[in-house]
């Protein structure tokens, strides 16, 4: 069996009933991939790069990953948050250095590290544009990354960025929390959930992703289904 271990946040993470119908990305990759690859799912809630190890999230990921397997590594939305501590990192230095350690703990035991953007925020204005969200600096600071380490990168931001453009204002709705009740401002001066994803984005955005590794081809290419 092949396996597919993901680091990432809310918008991976596998969600139960009590968070319904929030749905991660990680959730539904599956669809997308042939019956003899898994994926372990160690994505979570609200963590960044730096929360994500301070809590001991990669240590079952580097006790458990092995030679052939795969580690993908999503991060970017909690990295932001400049007024927490406990999350925050610096785009084009501790966010960089936090990623390394991810892609290092793949290397090691001959694993495949992979870098995916963050997707963007479903925040339209009432011209129905899209704004540019606040990944920028993150996403530039990844794709150096990959540069750096020489690893490969799935674009999400970019992808994302492009399909919420394509569908428009109204159609999107369905593809994030939106309406519901949320916690998180997801767009400046905001207060809908354009964060968190119900089921149909969360199909959109893993086959943007699947469309990512397609490119890349070989043993990336080789999971997808026909």
């Amino acid at each position: 069996m092949n396996r597919i271990f993901w680091a990432a946040d809310s918008t991976v993470q596998t969600n139960d009933i009590t968070t319904y119908p929030q749905t991660g990305i990680g959730q539904v990759f599956s669809l997308y991939l042939k019956e003899e690859y898994q994926v372990e799912n160690h994505a979570k809630n609200g963590r960044s790069t730096k929360s994500f190890m301070d809590e001991g999230r990669l240590q079952p990921i580097d006790a458990n990953i092995s030679q052939g397997d795969f580690l993908f590594i999503q991060f970017g939305h909690n990295d932001e948050k400049i007024a927490d501590p406990t999350r925050y990192t610096e785009p084009f230095s501790s966010y960089k250095d936090n990623l390394k350690i991810f892609i290092d703990v793949a290397k090691k035991h001959g694993a495949h590290p992979v870098l995916i953007t963050p997707l963007e925020r479903r925040c339209f204005d009432e011209n129905g544009n899209l704004q540019e969200g606040e990944h920028g600096d993150y996403v530039k600071g990844m794709k150096q990354t990959a540069q750096e380490m020489q690893v490969p990168l799935v674009d999400l931001h970019a992808m994302s960025r492009e399909a919420l453009k394509k569908a428009g204002a109204e159609e999107t709705k369905k593809w994030y929390m939106n309406l519901e009740p949320g916690v998180y401002q997801s767009c400046p001066e905001g207060k809908i959930d354009n964060t968190h994803l119900k089921y149909e984005g969360a199909v959109i955005y893993a086959g943007l992703i699947a469309k990512g590794l397609r490119s890349l081809g070989g043993i990336y290419a080789e999971m997808l289904v026909e």
